[in-house]
């Protein structure tokens, strides 16, 4: 009787790595001691049923393990990213992110905290040649696991709705933003893409963001990733935020590690809309530590 566990590599050969501990006459017998050996055909060029059987539970097997693998090294991944950062690090981008605005005129005093303290419902108005509702969905899932201390869900009713994101062609631009985030038609508009957000003591209202779909897929996910993240309450950008996407001279478009632990920094309960910077501080020690264990 044999014991083994294989790795199927693209040459068709299989490499097995456990001992032979017996005989066994339905499998065939290893080409070398290194453990490598080929499909054992016989002259019709069919292979034994018994043995393609087996084939396929390994292949299985082999597949299973593959998948646990790569989210063994995603969770390694993300692991090291976290330690890389030290506190001070993380403290100096809080303080950046969550305290200031990028578009001053826009919220109820820029230097508190902002952020939502009920759950928070999406709609997408996607008014792009291109849909990209799936993908604004799958991102806003990718929130809901990554954020403790934050709720999220998708509605398809926009009066339902607390945060409405617009999909837009460049064309587009302009006029969504004065109709329906300004509603003035006669605003300038800046930026490439943007978020308003309406925030008061009690914590944001309600949040649009709008995003352009085609002028490349960087930008379309920078700006999904860094315009609905500051919905939430993270407003400024800042140059030496060097691992965050809350930075305009960065190319991150993906929800980074950094963001995510600011995001858990703010949505822990501990902090509260309305604080600032002087009220933070002494928590945020405890804060951030805790933050870290989230995303880990």
């Amino acid at each position: 009787m044999a014991r083994y566990s294989f790795f199927f590599l693209s040459n068709g050969l299989v490499i097995f790595f456990n001992d032979i501990i017996g005989d066994d006459p339905d499998m065939p017998a290893p080409v070398s001691s290194h453990g490598i050996f080929e499909l054992n055909m016989n002259v019709a060029g069919n292979c034994d049923l018994t043995y393609m059987k087996t084939m396929r539970f390994l292949h299985l097997q082999a597949l299973l393990t593959s998948l646990f693998l790569t989210a063994l090294m995603i969770s390694v991944s993300a692991r090291a990213a976290n330690d890389s950062f030290s506190t001070e690090e993380l403290l100096r981008g809080f303080e950046k992110t969550v305290f200031g605005l990028e578009y001053r005129s826009w919220s109820w005093r820029p230097y508190l905290v902002k952020k939502f303290t009920q759950p928070v419902t999406f709609y997408v108005h996607n008014l792009s040649r291109r849909d990209r509702t799936r993908v604004v969905h799958r991102f806003v899932r990718e929130i809901d696991r990554r954020i403790g201390g934050l709720e999220t869900s998708i509605t398809n009713d926009p009066a339902a709705a607390n945060f409405e994101v617009f999909v837009v062609d460049r064309a587009q631009y302009v006029s969504v933003v004065q109709r329906d985030i300004y509603k003035n038609d006669r605003a300038k508009v800046p930026g490439r893409c943007l978020v308003r957000v309406v925030s008061g003591r009690k914590g944001i209202k309600r949040s649009s963001a709008v995003i352009v779909s085609d002028e490349g897929e960087f930008l379309f996910k920078r700006c999904l990733v860094e315009e609905i993240l500051q919905g939430l309450g993270p407003m400024n950008d800042h140059q030496d935020l060097t691992h965050s996407v809350f930075n305009d001279a960065s190319r991150h478009s993906r929800f980074t590690v950094f963001d995510q632990i600011i995001l858990n920094m703010l949505y822990d309960p501990r902090i509260r809309p309305g604080m600032s910077m002087k009220q933070t501080k002494p928590i945020l020690p405890l804060v951030v530590r805790d933050a870290r264990r989230r995303v880990r």
